[in-house]
Protein backbone atom coordinates (compact mmCIF):
# COMPACT_ATOMS: atom_id res chain seq x y z
CA UNK A 1 0.00 0.00 0.00
CA UNK A 2 1.06 3.54 -1.32
CA UNK A 3 1.39 6.34 1.30
CA UNK A 4 1.24 9.39 0.63
CA UNK A 5 1.50 12.90 2.44
CA UNK A 6 -1.85 13.73 1.05
CA UNK A 7 -4.83 12.52 -0.78
CA UNK A 8 -7.43 14.31 -2.51
CA UNK A 9 -10.97 12.73 -3.59
CA UNK A 10 -12.30 14.41 -6.33
CA UNK A 11 -10.94 16.17 -9.32
CA UNK A 12 -12.86 19.25 -9.89
CA UNK A 13 -12.04 22.57 -9.60
CA UNK A 14 -11.67 22.16 -5.57
CA UNK A 15 -9.54 19.01 -5.84
CA UNK A 16 -7.55 19.90 -8.81
CA UNK A 17 -6.86 23.45 -7.18
CA UNK A 18 -5.28 21.61 -3.67
CA UNK A 19 -3.51 18.76 -5.84
CA UNK A 20 -1.44 21.49 -7.79
CA UNK A 21 -0.64 23.98 -5.00
CA UNK A 22 -0.21 21.29 -2.32
CA UNK A 23 2.32 19.35 -4.47
CA UNK A 24 4.28 22.63 -5.79
CA UNK A 25 4.92 22.76 -2.01
CA UNK A 26 6.77 19.68 -2.15
CA UNK A 27 3.61 17.29 -0.51
CA UNK A 28 3.05 13.66 -2.63
CA UNK A 29 -0.42 13.51 -3.75
CA UNK A 30 -3.10 11.02 -4.91
CA UNK A 31 -5.25 12.45 -6.86
CA UNK A 32 -8.52 10.06 -6.89
CA UNK A 33 -11.42 10.51 -9.16
CA UNK A 34 -14.19 8.21 -10.98
CA UNK A 35 -14.10 9.79 -14.12
CA UNK A 36 -11.14 9.05 -16.90
CA UNK A 37 -9.85 12.55 -17.40
CA UNK A 38 -10.01 15.25 -14.74
CA UNK A 39 -12.22 18.28 -14.76
CA UNK A 40 -15.35 17.03 -12.37
CA UNK A 41 -18.73 17.90 -13.43
CA UNK A 42 -18.60 21.76 -14.31
CA UNK A 43 -15.05 21.48 -16.29
CA UNK A 44 -16.19 17.41 -17.75
CA UNK A 45 -14.10 16.53 -20.37
CA UNK A 46 -12.50 19.70 -20.77
CA UNK A 47 -9.35 18.43 -22.32
CA UNK A 48 -11.09 17.02 -25.30
CA UNK A 49 -13.66 19.29 -26.42
CA UNK A 50 -14.17 19.86 -30.15
CA UNK A 51 -13.86 23.96 -30.92
CA UNK A 52 -17.49 23.54 -31.92
CA UNK A 53 -18.45 22.18 -28.88
CA UNK A 54 -16.48 24.91 -26.66
CA UNK A 55 -18.26 27.56 -28.47
CA UNK A 56 -21.88 25.99 -27.03
CA UNK A 57 -20.81 25.85 -23.67
CA UNK A 58 -18.69 28.51 -23.57
CA UNK A 59 -15.54 30.38 -22.57
CA UNK A 60 -15.87 29.50 -19.02
CA UNK A 61 -15.93 25.97 -19.81
CA UNK A 62 -12.74 26.21 -21.21
CA UNK A 63 -10.67 27.70 -18.56
CA UNK A 64 -11.03 24.43 -16.71
CA UNK A 65 -7.36 23.70 -19.41
CA UNK A 66 -5.83 25.67 -17.10
CA UNK A 67 -6.60 23.16 -14.01
CA UNK A 68 -5.90 20.29 -15.73
CA UNK A 69 -2.58 21.32 -16.98
CA UNK A 70 -1.20 21.78 -13.82
CA UNK A 71 -1.83 18.19 -12.77
CA UNK A 72 1.25 17.20 -14.39
CA UNK A 73 2.98 17.33 -11.51
CA UNK A 74 5.89 15.30 -10.38
CA UNK A 75 4.28 15.40 -7.19
CA UNK A 76 1.10 13.80 -8.39
CA UNK A 77 -0.47 10.69 -8.53
CA UNK A 78 -3.86 11.30 -10.41
CA UNK A 79 -5.69 7.89 -10.25
CA UNK A 80 -8.33 8.08 -12.93
CA UNK A 81 -11.85 5.74 -12.88
CA UNK A 82 -11.15 5.59 -8.90
CA UNK A 83 -14.07 4.83 -7.33
CA UNK A 84 -13.31 5.77 -3.34
CA UNK A 85 -16.22 3.23 -0.94
CA UNK A 86 -14.00 3.58 2.11
CA UNK A 87 -12.13 6.15 3.90
CA UNK A 88 -11.28 4.14 7.46
CA UNK A 89 -8.67 4.92 10.21
CA UNK A 90 -5.46 6.04 9.59
CA UNK A 91 -7.52 7.36 6.20
CA UNK A 92 -6.54 4.01 4.45
CA UNK A 93 -8.68 4.82 1.07
CA UNK A 94 -10.12 1.66 -0.33
CA UNK A 95 -11.18 2.25 -3.80
CA UNK A 96 -11.76 -0.06 -6.83
CA UNK A 97 -10.19 0.79 -10.21
CA UNK A 98 -10.17 -1.61 -13.57
CA UNK A 99 -12.33 -4.27 -11.69
CA UNK A 100 -10.32 -4.61 -8.68
CA UNK A 101 -10.14 -2.95 -5.70
CA UNK A 102 -6.95 -1.25 -4.30
CA UNK A 103 -5.71 0.82 -1.06
CA UNK A 104 -3.58 3.47 -0.39
CA UNK A 105 -2.65 5.31 2.61
CA UNK A 106 -2.26 9.09 3.57
CA UNK A 107 -1.33 12.04 6.67
CA UNK A 108 -3.73 14.05 5.39
CA UNK A 109 -7.56 13.63 3.30
CA UNK A 110 -9.18 16.36 1.37
CA UNK A 111 -12.83 15.48 0.39
CA UNK A 112 -13.30 17.54 -2.77
CA UNK A 113 -16.55 15.72 -3.37
CA UNK A 114 -18.64 18.56 -4.88
CA UNK A 115 -22.08 18.69 -5.09
CA UNK A 116 -24.73 16.82 -5.76
CA UNK A 117 -27.97 17.84 -7.84
CA UNK A 118 -31.05 17.95 -5.79
CA UNK A 119 -33.81 15.58 -7.15
CA UNK A 120 -36.60 17.48 -7.89
CA UNK A 121 -39.72 14.41 -6.86
CA UNK A 122 -43.35 15.59 -8.79
CA UNK A 123 -45.41 13.43 -9.96
CA UNK A 124 -44.50 11.53 -13.09
CA UNK A 125 -40.66 12.29 -12.25
CA UNK A 126 -39.40 8.67 -12.22
CA UNK A 127 -40.75 8.36 -16.19
CA UNK A 128 -38.67 7.64 -19.31
CA UNK A 129 -37.46 10.50 -20.61
CA UNK A 130 -37.12 12.54 -17.52
CA UNK A 131 -33.53 13.65 -15.92
CA UNK A 132 -31.75 16.16 -14.16
CA UNK A 133 -30.52 19.06 -16.14
CA UNK A 134 -26.92 18.47 -15.05
CA UNK A 135 -27.81 15.20 -16.83
CA UNK A 136 -28.18 16.46 -19.76
CA UNK A 137 -25.75 19.06 -19.85
CA UNK A 138 -23.07 15.38 -19.26
CA UNK A 139 -24.54 14.05 -21.95
CA UNK A 140 -23.77 17.58 -24.09
CA UNK A 141 -20.29 17.79 -22.58
CA UNK A 142 -18.72 13.96 -22.97
CA UNK A 143 -20.89 12.79 -26.15
CA UNK A 144 -22.24 15.90 -27.59
CA UNK A 145 -25.66 14.82 -27.28
CA UNK A 146 -28.48 17.39 -27.21
CA UNK A 147 -32.16 16.39 -26.87
CA UNK A 148 -34.59 17.80 -28.88
CA UNK A 149 -38.32 19.13 -28.09
CA UNK A 150 -37.07 19.40 -24.03
CA UNK A 151 -38.26 21.29 -21.75
CA UNK A 152 -36.80 22.77 -18.62
CA UNK A 153 -38.15 22.28 -15.35
CA UNK A 154 -37.52 24.14 -12.14
CA UNK A 155 -35.43 27.66 -10.46
CA UNK A 156 -31.49 28.35 -10.66
CA UNK A 157 -29.20 30.13 -12.85
CA UNK A 158 -27.53 26.36 -14.37
CA UNK A 159 -31.72 26.39 -16.19
CA UNK A 160 -30.38 29.50 -17.83
CA UNK A 161 -26.99 28.39 -19.05
CA UNK A 162 -28.29 24.83 -20.39
CA UNK A 163 -31.17 27.02 -21.78
CA UNK A 164 -28.45 28.91 -23.53
CA UNK A 165 -26.22 26.12 -24.53
CA UNK A 166 -29.27 24.08 -25.85
CA UNK A 167 -29.80 27.86 -28.03
CA UNK A 168 -26.72 28.01 -29.00
CA UNK A 169 -26.54 24.23 -30.12
CA UNK A 170 -29.59 24.65 -32.08
CA UNK A 171 -32.18 22.81 -30.18
CA UNK A 172 -33.78 25.48 -27.88
CA UNK A 173 -35.82 24.12 -25.41
CA UNK A 174 -40.02 23.95 -25.85
CA UNK A 175 -40.17 26.07 -22.91
CA UNK A 176 -38.58 27.04 -19.55
CA UNK A 177 -41.31 26.96 -16.40
CA UNK A 178 -39.82 28.41 -13.56
CA UNK A 179 -41.18 28.11 -10.13
CA UNK A 180 -39.72 30.93 -8.29
CA UNK A 181 -41.82 33.72 -7.63
CA UNK A 182 -41.98 37.79 -7.45
CA UNK A 183 -42.04 37.30 -3.68
CA UNK A 184 -38.77 35.65 -3.96
CA UNK A 185 -37.35 38.29 -6.15
CA UNK A 186 -39.11 40.95 -3.81
CA UNK A 187 -36.95 39.36 -0.35
CA UNK A 188 -33.82 38.64 -2.26
CA UNK A 189 -33.72 42.28 -2.84
CA UNK A 190 -32.26 43.08 0.91
CA UNK A 191 -29.44 41.03 -0.69
CA UNK A 192 -28.87 43.86 -3.29
CA UNK A 193 -25.60 44.90 -1.93
CA UNK A 194 -23.96 41.59 -2.44
CA UNK A 195 -25.13 40.90 -5.62
CA UNK A 196 -23.52 44.54 -6.42
CA UNK A 197 -20.23 43.11 -5.15
CA UNK A 198 -20.81 40.16 -7.69
CA UNK A 199 -21.49 41.84 -10.41
CA UNK A 200 -20.32 39.89 -12.86
CA UNK A 201 -21.96 36.93 -12.21
CA UNK A 202 -25.39 39.29 -11.98
CA UNK A 203 -23.74 40.37 -15.46
CA UNK A 204 -23.38 36.76 -17.07
CA UNK A 205 -26.91 36.09 -16.22
CA UNK A 206 -28.45 39.14 -17.96
CA UNK A 207 -26.66 38.26 -21.01
CA UNK A 208 -28.11 34.21 -20.67
CA UNK A 209 -31.55 35.72 -20.13
CA UNK A 210 -31.09 38.35 -22.74
CA UNK A 211 -30.17 35.44 -25.53
CA UNK A 212 -32.90 33.03 -24.07
CA UNK A 213 -35.57 35.80 -25.15
CA UNK A 214 -33.60 36.56 -28.52
CA UNK A 215 -34.15 32.58 -29.27
CA UNK A 216 -38.27 33.62 -28.21
CA UNK A 217 -38.14 30.82 -25.61
CA UNK A 218 -41.06 30.75 -23.71
CA UNK A 219 -40.87 31.17 -20.19
CA UNK A 220 -43.33 30.48 -17.42
CA UNK A 221 -42.16 32.13 -14.19
CA UNK A 222 -44.04 31.20 -10.41
CA UNK A 223 -45.24 28.12 -12.13
CA UNK A 224 -46.55 25.66 -9.28
CA UNK A 225 -48.85 22.14 -9.17
CA UNK A 226 -46.04 20.26 -11.52
CA UNK A 227 -46.50 17.12 -13.07
CA UNK A 228 -45.25 15.15 -15.93
CA UNK A 229 -47.63 13.19 -17.56
CA UNK A 230 -46.92 9.85 -19.97
CA UNK A 231 -47.86 6.45 -20.76
CA UNK A 232 -44.15 4.67 -20.50
CA UNK A 233 -42.55 7.83 -20.89
CA UNK A 234 -42.67 11.45 -20.45
CA UNK A 235 -44.93 13.18 -23.22
CA UNK A 236 -45.91 16.09 -21.53
CA UNK A 237 -45.41 18.65 -18.42
CA UNK A 238 -48.29 20.29 -16.76
CA UNK A 239 -48.38 23.68 -14.27
CA UNK A 240 -50.59 25.81 -13.02
CA UNK A 241 -49.18 29.26 -13.74
CA UNK A 242 -51.61 32.50 -13.38
CA UNK A 243 -54.65 30.19 -11.53
CA UNK A 244 -54.71 28.56 -15.53
CA UNK A 245 -53.26 24.88 -16.21
CA UNK A 246 -50.92 24.57 -19.09
CA UNK A 247 -50.21 21.91 -20.57
CA UNK A 248 -47.10 21.15 -22.82
CA UNK A 249 -45.89 18.58 -25.07
CA UNK A 250 -42.71 17.09 -25.28
CA UNK A 251 -40.44 14.39 -25.16
CA UNK A 252 -37.86 15.26 -22.98
CA UNK A 253 -38.19 17.11 -19.01
CA UNK A 254 -35.32 18.14 -17.74
CA UNK A 255 -35.78 19.04 -13.78
CA UNK A 256 -32.91 21.26 -11.97
CA UNK A 257 -34.19 23.67 -8.73
CA UNK A 258 -30.23 23.70 -7.18
CA UNK A 259 -27.38 21.54 -5.99
CA UNK A 260 -26.31 20.47 -2.38
CA UNK A 261 -23.00 19.61 -1.13
CA UNK A 262 -22.15 15.75 -1.41
CA UNK A 263 -21.86 14.85 2.23
CA UNK A 264 -21.39 11.06 2.40
CA UNK A 265 -17.63 10.82 2.45
CA UNK A 266 -17.82 13.54 5.34
CA UNK A 267 -20.60 12.02 7.36
CA UNK A 268 -19.31 8.23 7.30
CA UNK A 269 -15.70 10.17 8.58
CA UNK A 270 -18.00 11.57 11.59
CA UNK A 271 -17.79 15.33 10.47
CA UNK A 272 -20.49 17.04 12.35
CA UNK A 273 -23.11 19.03 9.97
CA UNK A 274 -25.90 22.15 10.50
CA UNK A 275 -28.87 22.59 8.44
CA UNK A 276 -28.42 25.88 6.04
CA UNK A 277 -32.15 27.19 5.70
CA UNK A 278 -31.23 29.18 2.63
CA UNK A 279 -30.36 26.42 0.85
CA UNK A 280 -32.73 23.53 2.11
CA UNK A 281 -29.96 21.32 2.76
CA UNK A 282 -26.82 20.32 5.67
CA UNK A 283 -23.49 21.30 5.02
CA UNK A 284 -20.30 20.15 7.34
CA UNK A 285 -19.06 22.29 9.67
CA UNK A 286 -15.49 23.73 8.68
CA UNK A 287 -13.38 26.38 9.85
CA UNK A 288 -11.68 29.06 7.23
CA UNK A 289 -9.21 26.68 5.75
CA UNK A 290 -11.47 23.99 5.23
CA UNK A 291 -10.86 22.02 8.06
CA UNK A 292 -12.98 19.62 9.81
CA UNK A 293 -13.26 18.78 13.39
CA UNK A 294 -11.97 15.47 12.28
CA UNK A 295 -7.69 15.79 13.24
CA UNK A 296 -6.28 15.23 9.18
CA UNK A 297 -9.81 16.05 7.27
CA UNK A 298 -10.60 18.69 5.54
CA UNK A 299 -12.96 20.10 2.72
CA UNK A 300 -12.52 22.03 0.12
CA UNK A 301 -15.09 23.31 -2.78
CA UNK A 302 -18.85 22.85 -2.95
CA UNK A 303 -19.15 19.57 -0.86
CA UNK A 304 -18.32 22.31 1.84
CA UNK A 305 -20.92 24.45 0.81
CA UNK A 306 -22.36 25.81 -2.93
CA UNK A 307 -19.73 28.58 -4.31
CA UNK A 308 -19.85 27.68 -8.07
CA UNK A 309 -16.62 26.50 -9.64
CA UNK A 310 -14.34 29.70 -9.22
CA UNK A 311 -14.97 29.38 -5.01
CA UNK A 312 -14.24 26.24 -5.44
CA UNK A 313 -10.93 26.33 -6.81
CA UNK A 314 -10.18 29.59 -4.46
CA UNK A 315 -11.49 27.39 -1.45
CA UNK A 316 -8.85 24.13 -3.24
CA UNK A 317 -6.07 26.81 -2.86
CA UNK A 318 -6.47 28.02 0.84
CA UNK A 319 -6.63 24.29 1.80
CA UNK A 320 -3.62 23.42 0.46
CA UNK A 321 -1.73 26.40 2.73
CA UNK A 322 -3.23 25.29 5.43
CA UNK A 323 -1.52 21.59 4.44
CA UNK A 324 1.64 23.21 4.25
CA UNK A 325 2.00 24.84 7.11
CA UNK A 326 0.90 21.86 9.25
CA UNK A 327 2.99 19.55 7.03
CA UNK A 328 6.18 21.90 8.20
CA UNK A 329 6.56 23.34 4.28
CA UNK A 330 5.17 27.15 5.44
CA UNK A 331 5.55 29.10 7.94
CA UNK A 332 2.54 30.49 9.80
CA UNK A 333 2.92 34.22 8.92
CA UNK A 334 4.09 33.25 5.33
CA UNK A 335 0.69 31.49 4.92
CA UNK A 336 -1.64 34.34 6.09
CA UNK A 337 0.52 36.49 4.06
CA UNK A 338 -0.19 34.46 0.87
CA UNK A 339 -3.81 34.34 1.63
CA UNK A 340 -4.67 37.20 1.99
CA UNK A 341 -5.64 37.80 -2.10
CA UNK A 342 -7.27 34.43 -1.81
CA UNK A 343 -10.00 35.35 0.99
CA UNK A 344 -10.57 38.34 -0.57
CA UNK A 345 -11.70 36.57 -4.07
CA UNK A 346 -13.20 33.84 -2.02
CA UNK A 347 -15.29 36.42 -0.63
CA UNK A 348 -16.19 38.16 -3.77
CA UNK A 349 -17.13 35.18 -5.62
CA UNK A 350 -19.34 34.24 -2.61
CA UNK A 351 -20.80 37.82 -2.39
CA UNK A 352 -23.63 37.11 -4.90
CA UNK A 353 -24.49 33.60 -2.91
CA UNK A 354 -27.24 35.18 -0.56
CA UNK A 355 -29.12 37.08 -3.51
CA UNK A 356 -29.05 33.96 -5.35
CA UNK A 357 -30.12 31.33 -3.16
CA UNK A 358 -32.81 33.52 -1.89
CA UNK A 359 -34.26 34.64 -5.25
CA UNK A 360 -34.11 31.21 -6.39
CA UNK A 361 -35.30 28.83 -3.31
CA UNK A 362 -35.44 25.00 -4.19
CA UNK A 363 -39.34 24.14 -5.68
CA UNK A 364 -41.42 23.87 -2.28
CA UNK A 365 -43.86 21.43 -3.63
CA UNK A 366 -40.83 18.82 -4.61
CA UNK A 367 -39.16 19.66 -0.70
CA UNK A 368 -42.11 17.80 0.65
CA UNK A 369 -43.97 15.87 -2.00
CA UNK A 370 -47.63 14.91 -1.91
CA UNK A 371 -48.29 11.31 -0.85
CA UNK A 372 -48.02 9.35 -3.98
CA UNK A 373 -44.80 10.60 -5.18
CA UNK A 374 -41.96 8.35 -5.21
CA UNK A 375 -38.66 9.78 -3.23
CA UNK A 376 -36.82 6.71 -2.76
CA UNK A 377 -36.21 5.32 -6.06
CA UNK A 378 -33.85 2.76 -5.51
CA UNK A 379 -36.44 1.40 -2.92
CA UNK A 380 -40.05 2.52 -4.68
CA UNK A 381 -40.56 4.36 -1.32
CA UNK A 382 -43.12 7.20 -1.79
CA UNK A 383 -43.68 10.27 0.41
CA UNK A 384 -46.87 8.53 1.62
CA UNK A 385 -44.89 6.03 3.20
CA UNK A 386 -42.66 7.70 5.00
CA UNK A 387 -45.58 10.06 6.23
CA UNK A 388 -46.65 7.12 7.29
CA UNK A 389 -43.83 5.88 9.07
CA UNK A 390 -43.94 8.77 11.43
CA UNK A 391 -47.58 8.02 12.31
CA UNK A 392 -46.19 4.47 13.74
CA UNK A 393 -43.44 6.17 15.35
CA UNK A 394 -40.31 6.71 13.23
CA UNK A 395 -38.68 9.14 14.62
CA UNK A 396 -35.64 9.91 12.21
CA UNK A 397 -34.17 8.62 8.90
CA UNK A 398 -32.29 5.95 10.32
CA UNK A 399 -35.67 4.03 11.54
CA UNK A 400 -37.25 4.71 8.15
CA UNK A 401 -34.80 2.03 6.75
CA UNK A 402 -36.14 -0.62 9.12
CA UNK A 403 -39.48 0.52 8.16
CA UNK A 404 -39.32 0.70 4.33
CA UNK A 405 -35.94 0.41 3.85
CA UNK A 406 -35.67 4.00 2.70
CA UNK A 407 -31.91 5.26 1.91
CA UNK A 408 -30.77 1.44 1.72
CA UNK A 409 -30.34 1.37 -1.90
CA UNK A 410 -26.99 1.49 -4.48
CA UNK A 411 -27.53 5.49 -3.92
CA UNK A 412 -26.82 4.84 -0.22
CA UNK A 413 -29.84 7.90 -0.41
CA UNK A 414 -27.62 10.28 -1.83
CA UNK A 415 -31.21 11.29 -3.79
CA UNK A 416 -33.53 10.56 -1.12
CA UNK A 417 -31.75 11.80 2.56
CA UNK A 418 -32.59 15.53 1.92
CA UNK A 419 -36.60 14.25 0.98
CA UNK A 420 -36.78 12.22 4.42
CA UNK A 421 -35.54 14.14 6.61
CA UNK A 422 -37.16 16.93 5.38
CA UNK A 423 -40.94 14.67 5.60
CA UNK A 424 -40.21 13.33 9.05
CA UNK A 425 -39.38 16.97 10.61
CA UNK A 426 -42.53 18.08 9.25
CA UNK A 427 -44.65 15.61 10.03
CA UNK A 428 -43.11 15.80 13.71
CA UNK A 429 -43.00 19.35 14.13
CA UNK A 430 -38.58 19.43 14.36
CA UNK A 431 -35.85 21.17 12.78
CA UNK A 432 -34.03 19.11 10.38
CA UNK A 433 -30.98 19.36 13.04
CA UNK A 434 -33.55 17.65 15.69
CA UNK A 435 -34.52 15.11 13.00
CA UNK A 436 -31.17 14.33 11.72
CA UNK A 437 -29.88 12.04 8.83
CA UNK A 438 -28.76 8.73 7.43
CA UNK A 439 -26.08 7.57 9.29
CA UNK A 440 -23.65 6.32 6.39
CA UNK A 441 -20.97 3.49 6.34
CA UNK A 442 -18.93 2.37 4.22
CA UNK A 443 -18.97 0.59 1.11
CA UNK A 444 -19.97 4.47 0.24
CA UNK A 445 -20.29 3.18 -3.65
CA UNK A 446 -20.97 -0.63 -4.50
CA UNK A 447 -18.51 -2.88 -4.73
CA UNK A 448 -18.69 -6.55 -5.52
CA UNK A 449 -17.04 -9.14 -3.76
CA UNK A 450 -14.96 -10.05 -7.13
CA UNK A 451 -13.25 -6.74 -6.83
CA UNK A 452 -12.32 -7.41 -2.93
CA UNK A 453 -11.20 -10.48 -3.85
CA UNK A 454 -8.40 -9.00 -6.69
CA UNK A 455 -7.55 -6.51 -3.77
CA UNK A 456 -3.79 -5.41 -4.62
CA UNK A 457 -1.54 -6.18 -2.14
CA UNK A 458 -2.07 -3.75 1.00
CA UNK A 459 1.69 -3.84 2.33
CA UNK A 460 2.85 -0.59 3.96
CA UNK A 461 4.92 1.33 1.25
CA UNK A 462 6.20 4.47 0.75
CA UNK A 463 5.55 6.71 -2.33
CA UNK A 464 8.35 8.00 -3.72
Amino acid sequence: MKRYDLAVIGAGPAGMATAADAAGFGLRVALLDEQPRAGGQIYRDVDRVSAERAAVLGAEYTEGKRLTAKLSHDGIDHISRAVVWAIEDGFHVSYTRAGKGAQLAADRVVLATGALERPMPVPGWTLPGVMTAGAGQILLKQSGVLARNAVLVGSGPLLYLIATQMVRAGTPPVALIETQTRADLKSALRHFGGAIRGWPYMAKGLRMLAEIIRARVPRYVGASDIAVEGQGRAEAITFVKGGKRHRIACDTVFLHHGVVPNTQAARALGVPHRWKTAQACFAPELDAWGETAVPGLFIAGDGGGIGGAKAAEIAGRLTALRLAEASGRLAKADRDRRAMSLQAAWRFQRAVRPFLDTAYPPYWAALTPVDETIICRCEEVTAGDIRRYAKLGCQGPNQAKAFGRAGMGPCQGRYCGLTVTALLSEAHGQTPDETGYFRIRPPLKPVTLGELAAMEDTAPETAE
